[in-house]
């Protein structure tokens, strides 16, 4: 689960910013509040979160100081500042705490969206080689200890898991909905998740739908909006810029380049 800490000094800004993370994001995060700077710092290191979306302007110790003393403390987090402050000083100091993004108030939905995305996967990242020694300390204890059946039984599992997504990824699916199918809680389906896929469920879930959509954008005479709905985004920019994320290029270009690729196929089959 991420711990996501949320630094503002307006209590409503704070409290809009907590929903929407819980209703984008159910199940998958725990949400801290601070409402000036170095309350951040405390909460911070007391609960050791990954994520940290923080204002500027607060009131005793600003969001860039705060920033600056919570990066010294974890060079892993992801830091986001969200200020209604389009200034260059800011900007500028933003990068020097290698922050990954600086939002500009009021943004939008799928902006908020789209940099949590990254963020958890930083923090999967991190996870994984944190973990990669203990992994390999279990492993082997598990075989001394004769856990080779039960390796096999969750392996079925993860398999079960994977079958269930594929057949309904083109649905508006969430955690919750596979964790019921598979008849587990939601907290213990996202921990067993991360163990079989090395990833949270909604990287997964958006890497298999845009793996989808490469596949059907070879096809020139289908529509790119057309495809965004097949494979589950009811909304078609959104569509794009997690695409885009993903691989690096926009869905048009992505067109263009494996229609260029095979159009040299056939060239130099002929």
């Amino acid at each position: 689960m991420y711990r996501i800490l949320i630094a503002d000094d307006e209590p409503i800004e704070r409290k809009v910013i907590s929903k929407k993370i819980q209703e984008f994001f159910p199940g998958q995060t725990k949400v801290f509040q601070a409402e000036n700077g170095r309350e951040a710092i405390e909460i911070f290191e007391r609960e050791k979160c990954d994520i940290v979306l923080i204002d500027i302007e607060m009131p005793g110790m600003n969001g860039l100081d705060a920033a600056e003393r919570i990066r010294g403390m974890n060079r892993e987090c992801s830091i986001i500042f969200l200020t209604a402050f389009d200034e260059f000083n800011y900007a500028k100091k933003a990068i020097s705490v290698k922050a990954l993004e600086y939002l500009l108030k009021p943004g939008s939905d799928e902006e908020l969206t789209v940099v949590l995305e990254e963020a958890f996967r930083i923090s999967d990242e991190g996870e994984r080689r944190r973990s990669s020694r203990q992994v390999v300390e279990e492993e082997k204890r598990e075989i001394l200890d004769g856990a080779h059946s039960e390796d096999v039984r969750m392996n079925v599992v993860a398999e079960e898991i994977r079958r269930y997504i594929a057949g309904h990824y083109k649905e508006d699916l969430s955690l919750q909905d596979v964790a019921g199918a598979m008849r587990y809680s939601d907290a213990y389906f996202c921990k067993i998740f991360k163990k079989f896929f090395n990833r949270s469920f909604i990287v997964y879930l958006n890497e298999l739908r845009i793996e989808k959509a490469k596949q059907m954008l070879e096809d020139a005479m289908r529509n790119i909006k057309d495809i965004s709905s097949e494979v589950g985004y009811r909304d078609a920019n959104y569509f794009a810029k997690v695409f885009k994320r993903i691989t690096g290029v926009t869905p048009s270009d992505y067109r263009g380049m494996a229609l260029q690729k095979k159009q040299k196929q056939s060239a130099e089959e002929e």
